[in-house]
């Protein structure tokens, strides 16, 4: 069965010192579902640029399709400047006042969510009042049984906790890292464990799923279903990082993948945590994924 995956928002280029790199949460997420199996669609803008023909042209080269990507004729593509810590980890200054700060609400991004079986947004291209109108209403249009992925994605100055409250009462899927969830305990007064506090978070809104991702520490999975609760604990093993660009991206690609092919919590998070592991080892946010990856989730039960 064929699974449709949209990811909705930023879409830029990471200015690394090695040369620019495609880049963008949404964007990477889409790219990743794609190299995993999925029919994929990204819904964002970017400049009548050069900068921006080219991620027109890469999506194309990617299998990515530009149906829903907007061409912005007065703000530019976005960029992003990216410097790496001497353990590969990385930290963004994000250009304001780009093409993905005026998504539009079009008939092709509508047409394209109306398919969705799990579409993936995150805050920053929240930060403008025209992206965050359009995003929260094409969310709030995907079907009933989509999963709706809330992959917060805090970066600098650009959230606010009326953003953040908002995408969590129109998701059913959280994904965050051990950086960001102390700032939601703060945020919503969650007390306790990490256990405790992501619990809290699925009650009060009434999430489906919760996924804690813990960079060398392995990643942490909550689900419910009805009444049943799971959880599912990975150990990351030890990978020769490169750099970190792109690899929650994957490993919320590869977490959609798995809950729609139903497979099991723990398949599901040792795998999402095979895949960021290779994107580590790997340059750049969006690297040539091995087929074996594929294959895994081909196999899986739908």
């Amino acid at each position: 069965m064929d699974v449709h995956v949209v990811g909705i928002g930023e879409v830029l280029w990471d200015l690394l010192l090695t040369g620019p790199q495609l880049g963008g949460a949404p964007a990477n997420f889409a790219y990743h579902a794609h190299a995993l199996g999925a029919q994929t669609h990204v819904i964002t803008s970017v400049g009548n640029d050069d900068y921006g023909r080219e991620i027109i042209r890469r999506f194309q080269a990617m299998g990515l399709s530009d149906a829903a990507v907007q061409v912005d004729e007065t703000a530019p593509t976005g960029t992003a400047t990216v410097t790496l810590s001497g353990d590969g980890l990385a930290h963004f200054t994000i250009q304001e006042n780009v093409a993905w700060d005026h998504i539009a609400l079009t008939s092709e991004a509508a047409a394209v969510v109306s398919q969705a079986d799990a579409i993936c947004f995150g805050s920053l291209a929240q930060r403008s009042e025209l992206s965050r109108h359009t995003i929260q209403r094409l969310i709030a249009a995907t079907p009933a049984n989509a999963l709706r992925v809330f992959d917060i994605n805090l970066r600098q100055q650009f959230y606010s906790r009326d953003v953040i409250e908002r995408s969590l009462q129109l998701a059913n899927v959280l994904k965050l890292n051990d950086d960001e969830l102390p700032s939601l305990a703060a945020m919503f007064n969650l007390t306790r464990s990490t256990e405790n506090q992501m619990e809290q978070l699925a009650r009060a809104f009434s999430l489906r799923v919760v996924a804690l991702t813990r960079g060398a520490n392995g990643s942490l999975l909550y689900r419910k279903d009805e009444e049943e609760v799971w959880w599912s604990e990975c150990l990351s093993r030890p990978v020769q990082v490169v750099d970190t660009v792109g690899a929650g991206d994957s490993f919320t690609a590869a977490l959609v993948l798995g809950l729609l092919r139903k497979m099991d919590l723990d398949e599901i998070n040792m795998l999402a945590d095979e895949v960021a592991r290779y994107v580590c080892s790997q340059a750049g946010a969006t690297p040539p994924m091995p087929a074996e990856f594929a294959r895994k989730f081909s196999m899986a039960p739908e």
